[in-house]
């Protein structure tokens, strides 16, 4: 806004200075769109990428979902989760939990986190002013909300683009902004190997995890690639005995 402000009284002083002014205006709109388009950068506003000191000293990791509840494939994930005694974080759009309710409170239900991934997970997501970027993340917080029980406390844009009007936004209706320390690619990665691969690599206490169980790859054979991939994460995690929480659980103080 600086910039712009400046540019315009630049060329109210000296009109033929005009490409400087385009020239400025037009560097400030791509280095913002970059950074928008930069899922864990942290120069828009803060961004938890990791878990908090606290929950590394315990040994937790967070597993995160996005984009569900799909009736195809979160029933498996969660049947999945239950064999290994392991919450995880679903990070839902409030659309697919209007149409699928019932599934939304089962989430809830079986102890795992439900977070808010906007209402309706709009590819124009980041390009929305603050008006309408309170209104798409109010409207999945009320639906969440209701169906888990408890408010929401946590934001994942979709494909965690943004924008710098989000911060102040997220901010107002005390929600926190939450990225991933790597994710397995699995929405358009077919091999589970290489997803396990992604999330494995130097895995650590403190990381956070991103799968999904809607928009879900599939294999070959039809079957959800996050189905095959996620009981050979858990059997890793484990192995190094660390410890899957929510992400409500280790941002407890």
């Amino acid at each position: 806004m600086g910039l712009h402000g400046l540019a315009g009284a630049g060329l109210a002083l000296q009109p033929e200075a005009w490409p400087l002014a385009l020239g400025v205006v037009a560097a400030n709109h791509a280095a913002l769109t970059a950074l928008g388009m930069w899922p864990r950068s942290t120069l828009l506003g803060p961004n938890l990428r990791h878990l908090p000191e606290a929950a590394r000293a315990r040994g937790e990791i967070a597993i995160t979902l996005d984009d569900g509840p799909d009736p195809a494939v979160t029933p498996l994930v969660l049947d999945i989760l239950d064999r290994f005694g392991v919450r995880a974080t679903f990070f839902c759009i409030g659309e697919n939990a209007r149409r699928h309710p019932d599934l939304c409170r089962e989430v809830a239900h079986r102890g795992h986190g439900v977070e808010n991934h906007s209402d309706r997970h709009r590819k124009t997501f980041p390009l929305l002013g603050p008006g309408g970027l309170r209104e798409e993340i109010l409207a999945a917080q009320r639906t969440l909300a209701s169906l888990a029980g408890r408010e929401p406390q946590c934001f994942r844009p979709p494909a965690g683009l943004r924008n710098p009007l989000l911060d102040p936004v997220l901010h107002g209706l005390a929600l926190r902004h939450v990225s991933w320390t790597r994710r397995g690619f699995d929405t358009r990665t077919r091999d589970p190997l290489r997803v396990l691969a992604r999330l494995t690599k130097d895995l650590a206490a403190g990381d956070i995890l991103l799968l999904h169980d809607g928009h879900a790859a599939r294999m070959g054979d039809g079957r959800p690639v996050v189905v095959e991939t996620l009981p050979r994460l858990l059997e890793a995690v484990l192995a190094r005995e660390l410890k899957p929480a929510t992400l409500a659980e280790a941002l407890a103080p």
